[in-house]
């Protein structure tokens, strides 16, 4: 690494954050185009086989991060990241001639190598700034996520003309060429304009270039990471479906609060690299944490409108029945004549999803269940008592705290990488490779977990609990 940064390095520093940002586009283009395919039945694709063409970009992407971390180490990022886009541009344009689910697979395996971007820039960015300046410089570089946004919100509104709103579908393979194009015009710019740098580690051999891994340290970092960053990616995608089964919202709409959730939590990447270099990456780490507990737990209570059993009226001594009304209960006996009011049934929930409720709202009334002329004993029941719980969980509301939340795990990814050439400064692309595995698996695991919790649940704030409890998983490692 530099002992101070110069022009050169705020160059590479552009180059990378601009060639990550079009590889993370990349590499989630399959959450709107195979959304896209299967609404509209150009291809006869099952809810398996989706699942798969969302991952398998999202795992190879994943998987491959160690190697190319290792390879920048080697040779230096300008061969590898310039290699890299050049060959993501070749699958990505074979897409567009896809026409079953083994040629989008093996196309989508190819262009998802993208996703092994960010060891390459990791380690490329770190080489060319001091110790001191790491953070902001991994942090600036780290706000490429907000490629995920630019496809969620620029691929649906593309399909769209490409296939004049869906009166030509076969217009969606110009999509994958305009990508491709993109990764090729970039590739040529990269190579142009990029200077190579290597670690002073570049001559060890692979084996040693391998030993950070024995240290417990790393695994740690990939399992802050894999809430991080590998959450991240899975909410990315899983807000869609979420905004559309749990507030009815049409596909566009629930893409546009997607891509709010996705943008800011990327750009806000570079804020916690320099935050990082201040106040330090633990301490940062500390808040975003303890935040992520916080507000996954807030956001663990269902959307709801429960009915329960409520106090009711039971007969103080036994009787006949001579009047049942809305308001009351009248019963005689030998001695006398006993009233019993009734709990009218409130409006006070009229019109709710009108309305903007914080907290959870509750009714209760009771309703007879006996008729003029019944004989009741002491303690029968006269009326039963009904509870009523309505729990909005406004949408803008959980809109505000799910941006806050991508916001915050933005931070949190940043500091997570700050500590990486604070404790391993000469093997960053081999570390960062690994903590980058460890959290691309998150975002290729976390949409299957997510999955079987709401079919063994119900739950769409299933995924919520899971949150609450892998952020205090990592709280407490990180504690001790």
């Amino acid at each position: 690494m530099q002992k101070e940064a110069n022009a050169t390095s705020h160059k590479i520093l552009f180059l990378n954050t601009l060639a990550f940002t079009i590889c993370f586009a990349v590499w989630m283009i399959n959450g709107v185009l195979v959304t896209y395919l299967a609404t509209n039945q150009v291809f006869d694709w099952g809810t398996i086989e989706i699942g798969w063409l969302m991952g398998i970009p999202v795992l190879t992407g994943s998987i491959f991060r160690l190697p190319a971390g290792m390879l920048t180490d080697k040779f230096g990022g300008k061969p590898v990241f310039g290699i890299l886009l050049f060959f993501c541009a070749v699958p990505m344009f074979l897409l567009s001639y896809a026409n079953d689910f083994i040629s989008f697979a093996l196309c989508s395996f190819g262009f998802g190598l993208a996703g092994a971007s960010f060891a390459i820039g990791i380690a490329y960015t770190s080489v060319w700034y001091p110790t001191k300046q790491q953070g902001t410089a991994l942090g600036i570089f780290g706000a490429g996520n907000a490629g995920a946004a630019l496809t969620t919100l620029f691929a649906p509104t593309l399909l769209n003309s490409y296939t004049a709103d869906g009166t030509n579908m076969e217009g969606w393979r110009m999509l994958p060429k305009v990508y491709a194009a993109i990764l090729l015009v970039t590739g040529i710019i990269f190579f142009l304009f990029a200077e190579n740098k290597k670690p002073a580690s570049s001559n060890k051999t692979w084996a040693k270039m391998l030993s950070p891994l024995k240290n417990i340290r790393v695994w740690r970092f990939g399992f802050y990471y894999f809430l991080v960053f590998g959450c991240f990616v899975a909410f990315s995608q899983w807000l869609v479906p979420y905004f559309v089964n749990v507030y009815y919202m049409p596909i566009v709409t629930a893409g546009i609060f997607a891509a709010l959730f996705s943008f800011p939590a990327g750009v806000i990447r570079a804020f916690g690299g320099w935050t990082s270099d201040k106040h330090g990456a633990r301490k940062v780490m500390y808040w975003v944490l303890g935040l992520s507990v916080l507000i996954s737990f807030m956001l663990v209570v269902p959307k709801m409108d429960i009915r329960s059993p409520g106090k009711g009226i039971m007969a103080q001594r036994p009787g006949t029945v001579t009047s049942v009304t809305e308001t009351e209960i009248d019963v005689e006996w030998k001695e006398g004549r006993e009233t019993y009011p009734l709990q009218v049934k409130p409006t006070t929930f009229e019109n709710l999803d009108d309305q903007v409720l914080v907290f959870p709202a509750k009714e209760v009334w009771q309703e007879s269940v006996v008729a003029e002329g019944q004989e009741v004993q002491k303690k029968e029941l006269l009326a039963k008592g009904v509870t009523r719980i309505y729990f909005q969980a406004n949408v803008w509301i959980f809109a505000v705290l799910v941006i806050l939340l991508g916001s915050i795990w933005g931070v949190g990814a940043a500091a997570v990488y700050k500590h990486i050439p604070d404790y391993f400064p000469e093997e960053v692309g081999v570390v960062g490779g690994m903590v980058g595995v460890l959290g691309g698996l998150g975002g290729f695991f976390c949409p299957i977990i997510f999955g079987y919790l709401l079919e063994g649940t119900g739950l769409y704030t299933s995924c919520w609990i899971f949150m609450f409890f892998l952020s205090f998983v990592c709280l407490a490692w990180m504690h001790r």
